[in-house]
């Protein structure tokens, strides 16, 4: 897997950390790993086929759909990386 150059340089994991191996468990089936690994990965690829489904089929409100999705999933980033902050596992 690729390197994180957050973990690499700096010795912390970045919010985007363990997106990787969270998709490898999801696509072996493994979905209890992969909300552990990443929380953010299921939403933002919900966010992504929304986006792409959107570009042909042109929705009233895809728009607002992906905006709103957008926003959960930044949330959920943003509230796991705090939590990882909290209780030190940024520094694993």
């Amino acid at each position: 897997m690729l390197d994180c150059y957050f973990k690499k340089y700096l010795n912390i994991e970045c919010p985007g950390c363990g997106m990787q191996r969270a998709f490898f468990y999801l696509i072996h089936g493994d979905f209890a790993a992969s909300l552990k690994s990443n929380p953010a990965l299921i939403p933002l690829l919900f966010t992504f086929i929304v986006l792409l489904l959107h570009l042909f089929f042109k929705w009233k409100n895809g728009g607002k759909i992906i905006m709103y999705s957008f926003i959960i999933t930044v949330l959920i980033m943003v509230s796991n990386y705090i939590y990882k902050v909290a209780t030190g596992q940024i520094f694993q």
